[in-house]
């Protein structure tokens, strides 16, 4: 097993909910296991952090998934396939690939492929986005996978949603990405490259 990452029991393909309780629901849980309260008392509170928890969805739904890559649809896109035979459409997080008619969309689709198809990977999903993928870091042999699209010049650090990183992968990002445009590896050795966030909006305006 490579880098300092490995799979541990459950096996490698099981996939792994956290045991995880939204900080909304704290005080309620918190409060019914210190006082003596009525049934009606505790709904109610429950009914009041759920509530609560409408605001902050992103926060409260964090999930790891185990499993083995079936399908790599782009060069920021994947499928992976836990050992319920699950299926779970994978967006990685803190990256934008080139789009599939872009150039170097072909090229990043088949880096990414050549990274972790047919692996056992690891991915620590934080939230869904709107078309009920799930967000998250891949790791594959140890390897932050993400974060190697981008060293390699085929994705850009998605800076729109770099809030949404910690700090530190804030840093690692971005120093991969002027170090790819440095070197003028991959999309980086065009002169004027396009952001696929940028090529969408075009799209759309047409």
């Amino acid at each position: 097993m490579t880098g300092g990452r490995h799979f541990v029991d459950p096996p490698p393909w099981k996939s792994r909910q956290r045991d995880f309780i939204c900080p909304a629901l704290v005080p309620g849980f918190l409060f019914l296991q210190r006082s003596s309260v009525t049934v009606r008392k505790a709904l109610h509170i429950l009914v009041l952090a759920l509530f609560a928890t409408m605001s902050v969805p992103a926060a409260c739904w964090a999930q790891n998934i185990a499993g083995k890559v079936v399908g790599v649809a782009d060069g920021d896109t994947i499928t992976v396939l836990d050992s319920d035979r699950v299926q779970h459409k994978i967006r990685l997080a803190g990256i934008d690939a080139p789009e599939k008619k872009q150039p170097f969309g072909q090229r990043s689709k088949q880096f990414l492929s050549d990274l972790v198809f047919g692996k056992l990977v690891e991915v620590e999903a934080e939230k869904r986005d709107r078309y009920r993928r799930e967000i998250g870091k891949v790791y594959v042999d140890g390897r932050d996978a993400n974060l190697v699209m981008v060293a390699a010049g085929l994705a850009w650090h998605y800076k729109e949603y770099a809030s949404e990183q910690s700090a530190s992968d804030r840093l690692l990002y971005a120093s991969a990405e002027d170090d790819a445009r440095q070197m003028r590896r991959g999309l980086w050795g065009e002169a004027n490259a396009t952001p696929p966030w940028d090529w969408r909006a075009s799209r759309r305006a047409n």
